[in-house]
């Protein structure tokens, strides 16, 4: 069902106002989201086409924070760009999303990463955004064979 459908059970149970507004709400929510998407694919257009800091920067919340597995607990904007953009941002050569989803100011990314040596891994991303800026980004992977600079010492 789209988010313009509304199901007859649905309207059943909250009346034909009730379902107009739980359909005008979803749609909202489907055009927050898919302006959401498109930050986020510009996130990973810029590590791979420009790999500008200053690009990069201005699509984050001063606010921003990084979540990983690789000891990386909620760092700031500062201590990521430090510990993650300076030191993987040579390694990557492309980005394959594989699953974009996005609902409201949440958007989930699976993808397939391509080091510039021809290696690639596989990860997930959830983006938190406000005012269509990234304001958290949490990074899911198994272990430190999935980020850019360990896969290419492979």
């Amino acid at each position: 069902m789209s988010s313009d459908e509304v199901s007859r059970r649905t309207m059943v149970g909250v009346g034909l106002a009730g379902a107009a507004v739980l359909a005008e709400t979803q749609s909202a929510s489907a055009a927050v989201g898919g302006r959401n998407e498109m930050v986020v694919r510009a996130w990973y257009r810029t590590w791979v086409e420009s790999k500008d800091w200053n690009e990069a920067d201005a699509l984050t919340t001063d606010d921003f924070n990084f979540t990983s597995p690789n000891n990386d607990d909620h760092i700031s904007k500062t201590v990521f760009k430090k510990r993650c953009w300076d030191t993987q941002i040579g390694f990557i050569k492309a980005f394959e999303p594989e699953l974009v989803m996005a609902h409201g100011d949440d958007v989930l990314v699976k993808y397939t990463c391509h080091t510039m040596n021809g290696k690639s891994f596989q990860n997930v991303e959830w983006f938190r955004l406000r005012d269509h800026k990234i304001a958290s980004l949490q990074c899911f992977f198994g272990g430190n064979m999935t980020f850019p600079s360990s896969v290419s010492a492979q």
